[in-house]
């Protein structure tokens, strides 16, 4: 059993950045790709960046389109999502994951309980 806890999130203004980190205990953390989702209210939940367990990162260059960067560090069991030039639309809960990422999907297996990342126009 993964136990996945996100912390970094918070309020900022257009333009600014946060960097989000998932700290995973209880498992085999370089064994999984790692994840980072997102949900605003009344939106379904969105992906945003995968690293699998080579440390290829995949994004959704839709919505991050270059801002944001997917990293791991296996020796802390961390993964981290550094988010610049923020938008009033990158407004939502973060969710951190822990699964597999095959056939162009992440499917998380652990899920964070989600941090709260607020922009402010």
């Amino acid at each position: 059993q993964v136990q996945l806890v996100e912390s970094g999130g918070g309020l900022v203004q257009a333009g600014g950045s946060l960097r989000l980190s998932c700290a995973a205990s209880g498992g085999a953390f370089s064994s999984y790709a790692m994840g980072w989702f997102r949900q605003a209210p009344g939106k379904e939940r969105e992906f945003v960046a995968a690293i699998r367990r080579s440390g290829t990162m995949i994004y959704n260059t839709d919505s991050v389109k270059g801002r944001f960067t997917i990293s791991r560090d296996n020796a802390k069991n961390t993964v981290y999502l550094q988010m610049n030039s923020l938008k009033p639309e990158d407004t939502a809960v973060y969710y951190c994951a822990a699964g597999r990422f095959t056939m162009g999907t992440m499917s998380g297996d652990y899920w964070g309980q989600g941090t709260q990342v607020t922009v402010s126009s």
